[in-house]
């Protein structure tokens, strides 16, 4: 991130997160973690689209609904104008960048990724295709493209201490941005 203060927005008094990343690269612990440390509301997309059938089916070959984009911004734009929403997605470029006021990329070694990925039973296929994604920074470089730089802190996520180390930073940032908007 390269600004020290977080972007104002007056319309809420609580800043929306988005923390993203290849999966395995510890998105939905942060973001859990973050909701707790900060006050914040958890938004785990990926249950949503299951929950609510924001997709166009299911691809069996990567056990995945294929997600329908239109329907997840529809779903979640009355939830997300108010503020105070952690949001936990393994990609980012769909969502309107008015939505948030700090995107969290996390990043973690490809070892880390693939151990991840097989202790929860993933596919070969997809395993090999998420630890590609990170090799190429595919989330990285999604959120640079639809994102403002001043919003984009990238954090490395392979151990339990860089993991709350990063909790640390976003509660912070949390912090300051809703003693700037009282």
């Amino acid at each position: 991130m390269s600004t020290d203060t977080p972007p104002t927005s007056p319309a809420r008094s609580s800043p929306n997160i988005l923390i993203t990343g290849t999966p395995g690269t510890g998105k939905t612990t942060t973001a859990e973690m973050v909701a707790l440390a900060a006050g914040l509301e958890v938004v785990t997309v990926g249950d949503l689209i299951k929950q609510r059938s924001l997709h166009d089916g299911y691809h069996e070959e990567f056990d995945t609904y294929w997600l329908n984009e239109d329907k997840v911004v529809d779903e979640m734009e009355e939830m997300m104008a108010g503020g105070g929403m952690c949001v936990d997605y393994h990609t980012c470029e769909f969502f309107p960048e008015r939505w948030f006021d700090l995107v969290v990329v996390l990043r973690a070694d490809t070892t880390q990724v693939y151990d991840r990925l097989e202790s929860r039973g993933y596919k070969q296929n997809k395993i090999q295709e998420n630890v590609e994604c990170e090799i190429m920074q595919v989330v990285a470089d999604e959120a640079r493209e639809s994102y403002s730089s001043d919003i984009i802190m990238e954090l490395s996520s392979n151990t339990v201490d860089e993991m709350e180390a990063n909790v640390e930073k976003i509660a912070a940032f949390v912090a300051e941005f809703q003693s700037l908007h009282k």
